[in-house]
């Protein structure tokens, strides 16, 4: 069987680049190796599906730290309202959340990834499902089609790639398009996993003491291991039987995981600030003065309600304040301590979890061998790659689909529109 395009993988990008290259040409073929096409969009946003940002390109930019400004001839071409649009087009109608955050108003995935595989569908585009390949085949510099592992060839003069990284692996992200990237020249910039949970061996964690805690509206810092601050994020997290998790935890955990790599075992010091807008004097002189408003009260009592509650017993001890304490015997030296540990609870972290249980792929396929506008491999010619398997990563809030969508319609795009002078 021959066609003039053929997709591999029916995720993001892989469904954007089918549009797009359907748009443009009446041979296309999208390839999946699951049941069904959309699987992980099926999950994002908590089964809500976050379909982009609304943010401006600059500032969208600066939320994908890995490798985001290869990105601005891509988004110069389907930006993220353009994405708006697009759904919007189909009946999709969207809603802003915070941090511009794009939702449907439905608030189910389902029914962006219905009106996403519909669009395919209509436009004429044959769908191969549960048809895993094993390879695509190149001949004399220029790709030649694809090989399933039943055995079957389909011949076709483009390629696109879009099967995901190694993240999240029930969807179908495992990794196989590494391999054939690599088949045809490329290299592949070390993978590691990004937005991950992170693993303490604190002893408040190993005794789970603060297991199930929330904490809202905090910083979180992560320190290199010359005690320079790498990065700030703002927003909630959890203590978790493990370690920490939550929005803030993500996206300072690729700094962490870097970190982790430089130190040979040494762990990783992140601190929380539980009173982010207000100084250290100022936390002092607060928690001063509620204690000595009510002198007779344990100070643990007292300033129930202003820190977490299960954290006071842990910011004591760490403090070396008696646990029965009341303002007329406060040592000033150990407040000042307990003000420290307010401004800059510290957590060391150990290790992360693993690529598998991260929500994104960091490293991927080098850029440098890929045209930013297009999507084309600069070693293979007829070759595109789009979405995750490139070595492109951000943070959690409608940036890494927006980077899928983007890449994919690109390459689509070129990839059908390419066909007439591709003889």
């Amino acid at each position: 069987m021959n066609y003039d395009i053929i997709i591999i993988g029916a995720g993001s990008a892989g469904l954007m680049a089918a549009v797009s290259a359907g748009q443009h040409s009446s041979n296309v073929l999208l390839i999946d190796k699951g049941d069904k096409l959309g699987r992980k969009l099926g999950i994002s946003g908590g089964g809500r599906c976050n379909v982009t940002n609304a943010k401006e390109i600059d500032e969208l930019i600066k939320n994908i730290p890995g490798n985001g400004k290869f990105l601005y001839s891509s988004l110069a071409t389907f930006s993220n309202y353009d994405i708006m649009n697009f759904f919007e087009s189909l009946g999709i109608a969207l809603k802003e959340e915070d941090n511009g955050r794009m939702f449907p108003v439905s608030n189910k995935a389902k029914s962006v990834v219905d009106a996403l595989v519909g669009k395919v569908r209509a436009l004429g585009v044959h769908i191969k499902v549960n048809s895993p390949v094993a390879k695509v085949l190149y001949e004399n510099g220029k790709v030649a089609g694809v090989q399933l592992k039943s055995g079957e060839v389909y011949r076709c003069r483009k390629v696109i790639v879009a099967v995901g990284g190694k993240s999240v692996p029930h969807t179908g992200s495992t990794g196989d398009g590494y391999p054939w990237a690599e088949e045809a020249g490329h290299t592949i910039v070390e993978l590691f996993p990004t937005e991950v949970p992170l693993i303490s061996r604190e002893h408040f964690i190993a005794d789970k003491e603060l297991q199930g805690l929330s904490l809202r509206d905090v910083e979180l810092s992560v320190w290199s291991l010359k005690g320079k601050k790498l990065i700030t994020h703002r927003g909630d997290m959890l203590f978790t039987h493990f370690g920490i998790s939550g929005p803030i935890v993500l996206r300072c955990s690729q700094f962490v995981v870097k970190e982790l790599k430089k130190s040979t075992g040494t762990p990783i010091t992140l601190t929380a600030d539980l009173k982010p807008d207000l100084t250290q004097q100022q936390v002092y002189d607060e928690t001063f003065l509620l204690c000595q408003q009510e002198p007779k009260k344990q100070v643990r009592n007292v300033l129930k309600g202003y820190l977490p509650e299960r954290m006071l017993p842990l910011l004591m001890r760490k403090a070396k304040l008696p646990e029965e304490l009341t303002f007329d015997h406060i040592p000033k030296d150990l407040w000042l301590e307990l003000a420290k540990l307010i401004k800059a609870f510290p957590i060391r972290i150990h290790a992360s979890q693993s690529i598998e249980e991260a929500f994104v792929t960091g490293g991927g396929v080098n850029l440098k061998e890929i045209d930013p506008k297009t999507m084309e491999s600069k070693l293979m010619s007829g070759l595109y790659f789009c979405g995750e398997i490139l070595d492109i990563h951000g943070y959690t809030g409608g940036y890494n689909i927006t980077a899928a969508f983007s890449t994919g319609y690109n390459a689509g795009k070129d990839a059908a529109e390419s066909l007439q002078y591709d003889w």
